[in-house]
């Protein structure tokens, strides 16, 4: 995941459970933010209105316990996403 992608995303978190983005490191959980599956699933829609080009509706939010598995899981929908576009080029 580029660096900015990242910043953006752990910036939507910070903002949406009014902390420092300094306290998201991937091993932060989010049960430890105080967030339950309800939270997890209002943030996975906030990132998506917020980061252009960012879907992970495939994913149960209870499936993502901490900052690191959200990263995850969104860098490999990004690396999915290239790798289809990449595969359509070479079809040309």
């Amino acid at each position: 995941m580029n660096d900015g992608l990242a910043a953006k995303v752990r910036s939507v978190i910070a903002e949406h459970f009014g902390i420092d983005a300094k306290r998201l490191t991937d091993e932060a959980r989010f049960g430890d933010l105080g967030a339950d599956w309800l939270d997890r699933l209002e943030l996975m829609i906030a990132i998506e209105d917020q980061v252009p080009g960012v879907e992970i509706a495939d994913v149960g939010a209870d499936q993502i316990d901490t900052i690191g598995d959200l990263m995850r899981v969104i860098e490999s929908v990004d690396n999915d996403r290239l790798g289809a576009m990449l595969i359509g080029m070479a079809q040309r």
